[in-house]
Order: structure tokens, then sequence, then C-alpha cells
């Protein structure tokens, strides 16, 4: 999950600790327990939080067997419990599950399917890594990037969440004001496709990314690498295709490398290609991955273009206990083939377009909503308090977010403001599921 931004003054889909009030005591008593056993750093979502006990394809249920409609998380891409992944960690748990200085199939398997999917060189004749995590499948980019390189400095946009290890939540500016950005890191702006010329998005990007690596090299760290989300999804979701294509060039111009962040946009999240930076035209250097490889299981990884990676392999060695794990590739070929089998890339572009329909006619009848975007099942759907002046409403973002919560449909708010509705569902989610999400929307808008 991305984090929700806590920077001070901002509202966030955040369950605040010191207000109790209005809870029950079970959940009073077990907030309590939370805090005393987890610590301070955790946080739960919603004014009043959901205490789950079980998940079902698109649905979740509390103790009571409440129903939720989850059209939020985006780690259980095949849905929650998926038969076809349970099975598959189980059949291999029960089998063998030990690191990759064996030689086993099931990775080399895996691999062999995915690089042609990502065209280009990674496709002709690239490699694949496996972590556990899209923060270990960033880091690791990065130490690739700066061996390559041997420069430091990394270019992010103004929001972006790239992980939480040390080197990740470095130019991790999304996690808040409070949490300390590296020397190396400069940002630019989103593609902000709601308040500026969509035809010159791109073209302004580059240039800004242009002169952050110039910046860079006059302070001595030079530009390594340029990551962005394709979807930027923690800048407030911005959609429009071939942005990247003109930052691509800048940044190779600068002597950097291209890293596409696919942890919030790969596996068919876009509904009109595989991966999110197809949708740009490009070729990058590396890809990362995360969160729905495995459908909650903990595997993710790079694939990296051969030259990019060729000195770091001479030089050092990779190796990581539990990345590429005989159960962790279990999972994720599980994953592909079940997207493969069910054509999922063909139900995302269905209903996200269906759910794209119906926000469009709310907004008719609604002007708190300014704009809808996105692309598949991934949607953003800014409030404003004035349509004519774009003016963010963060206050109401977060009032939607937990009066749908009340109602038992889950979703959560991004973007600098906080006021971007965010829609990011399981891959799965049906004609059925978005009736729902429209229908409790509607009734949330007219109670407002």
């Amino acid at each position: 999950m991305s984090p929700e931004r806590s920077a001070p003054g901002k509202m966030v889909n955040a369950f605040n600790p010191a207000a109790t009030e209005g809870l029950d005591a079970a959940t009073q008593a077990a907030v309590a327990r939370r805090a005393r056993l987890l610590g301070p750093a955790y946080r739960l979502f919603y004014r009043h939080p959901v205490a789950v006990c079980r998940g079902e394809g698109t649905r979740l249920f509390d103790a009571e067997g409440r129903e939720y409609l989850d059209a939020y998380n985006n780690v259980a891409s095949v849905g929650h419990a998926n038969p076809r992944v349970v099975e598959a960690v189980a059949r291999q748990m029960g089998t063998l599950c030990t690191h990759t200085r064996y030689i086993q199939d099931g990775i080399l398997d895996y691999a062999e399917q995915m690089l042609p999917t990502f065209g280009g060189r990674i496709a002709a004749s690239g490699h694949m890594m496996f972590t556990c995590t899209g923060s270990e499948a960033n880091d690791l980019a990065m130490r690739i990037a700066r061996h390559r390189t041997g420069r430091n400095g990394i270019i992010v946009t103004a929001e972006a969440y790239h992980g939480n290890s040390h080197l990740t939540a470095g130019f991790s500016p999304s996690l808040g004001d409070a949490s300390p950005l590296g020397t190396w890191v400069r940002r630019v702006p989103a593609p902000d496709s709601y308040r500026m010329d969509p035809d010159t998005l791109g073209q302004k990007m580059a240039e800004a990314v242009a002169e952050q690596a110039w910046e860079l090299k006059r302070h001595g760290d030079g530009l390594a690498a340029f990551i962005a989300d394709s979807l930027f999804s923690s800048d407030g979701i911005f959609a429009t295709p071939g942005v990247l294509k003109p930052v691509a060039e800048a940044v190779h111009a600068a002597g950097g490398l291209l890293v596409a962040d696919e942890v919030q946009s790969g596996f068919a999240r876009s509904g009109d290609r595989f991966w999110g930076f197809q949708r740009h035209g490009i070729d990058p250097d590396i890809v990362t991955m995360g969160k729905p490889m495995g459908n909650g299981y903990p595997v993710a990884g790079i694939a990296v273009a051969p030259e990019v990676v060729e000195s770091f392999g001479r030089d050092t060695r990779y190796f990581n206990t539990f990345g590429g794990n005989g159960v962790a590739m279990a999972a994720a070929q599980a994953v592909v083939d079940f997207m493969r089998d069910e054509d999922v890339q063909g139900n995302v572009a269905r209903v996200g377009a269906r759910i794209r329909e119906g926000l469009t006619a709310l907004a008719a009848r609604h002007a708190a909503i300014g704009d809808i975007r996105g692309a598949g099942l991934y949607i953003g759907v800014e409030m404003v308090s004035d349509r004519a002046a774009r003016t963010p409403d963060a206050a109401l973002a977060a009032r939607i977010v937990n009066d749908l919560r009340e109602r038992r449909v889950l979703i959560s708010a991004t973007g600098p403001e906080a006021n971007v509705l965010k829609i990011r569902p399981p891959l799965v989610f049906s004609d059925t599921d978005a009736d729902w999400l429209l229908s409790e929307f509607s009734a949330v808008l007219a109670a407002l």
C-alpha cells in the first residue's frame, strides 16, 4: 500500500487515536491493545477502524460476518484468498521452500514467461532479479543505477512513494514533511492533467527533469536515475498516455537511467496495457514490481536491460534469502496463470470503464466532483469546493471516504492535498461490485 500523506495540516484517511468517541467497547479495547503492542508508528484507516477476519474475492468480512466491498486493496490483485494461489502456495510449501542458490525450475519458468511481456531491450535479452517487497525492488534498482552511472542523484515526482527502506524512504516525499529526503534527491511536478494543458504535460515535465538533473550535476551528485509510477498514484492519479516519452529522452540525455515503478500500475491495472509504462511508449532501463505479484504472498522483483546490470553483476553479488524462493514463485506463477486464463486484463478495462461512466453521470449532478481520471481499475475522483477555481476540498474527500466506510464500501484518498478519492480494487472487480460502489457513492453524495 502507498501511505496517505501525513504532512501537518493535511486531511488524511487515518484513524485519530485521540478520538475514540463513538467506538464500541470492543473496538476501543482492540485499538488500545494494538497501540500497546505495536507502538505509535502504525496507522489505522478510517474514523471508525475496520476489524477484518476473512476475505473472499472482492469482499472482506468482520467477526460478526458483516460484508465489506473492497474497492481499495491492490495487494490481493486476483481477489482475496484466491483458491488457485492458495493451492499453489500450499502445494509448494509442502514440497520445498529454499533459496535461489540451488537450481530450481520454478524461478526460471517464471522469468522465461514474464520477460517477453516487457518489450524492448528487456524482452530481447534482459534479466529478472527477485526480492520480497516493492521497497526492496526499488532499493535494488537504485543500487544498480548508482553502480552503472557512478552517480548518486535521484529525481522523483513531487508526492511520490517508492518504499519504506532507509534508501527508498529518502526519495518518497509522500511519507510527509517530517520524513527527511536525501540531499541527492530532486523533485519535479507531476503531470497534472486537471490544471495543466494536457498537450504540454510531457514536454514541461521533461524540461523540469533536465533542470533538476543539471542541479544535481552542479552539486556533485549527478543523475543516477529518474523513477516514476506511470499512473502517478501518490501524486493524485494522472493517466495521460505518452507523458513519460520526452522525460525518458531528457533522463538519458543527462546520463541517467529510467526506472519504471510498476508496483502499483503494473500487472494489468490500467486495463489497456499489462505494464503501465507501456502506455507511454518507453523502453525503461529497469522495471520494478511488487504488491500484486503474489496476491498477498511477499514476492517482488525487477526486470533489467542486460547492459544496465552487467557491471553490477561482475563487481558485486546479489542474494536474498527469501526473494525468489520456491513458494514465492509458485504464488507469482499462479497469479499470472489466473490472469491469463480468466482474461483479467479485459475485465479491468470493461469494469473500469463502467465505473468511470457512472462517476461521470454523478459529476453532472454534483459540482463537488471536479475531475474524474485514471485508467482501468485505478480511478481518481478529485473533490473541490469550487469547480470553476478547482479548489481542493480535503475535508469533503475525508468525509466521503468515511461515510462510504459506514456503508461498508472501502476506498481511500490521495494526492498532495488528500482531496482525490482513490478507487483501486482487486482486478476481479465485477459489474455487480461496480454497481454497489456507484450506488453507495451516489447515496453519500446525496446526503451531503
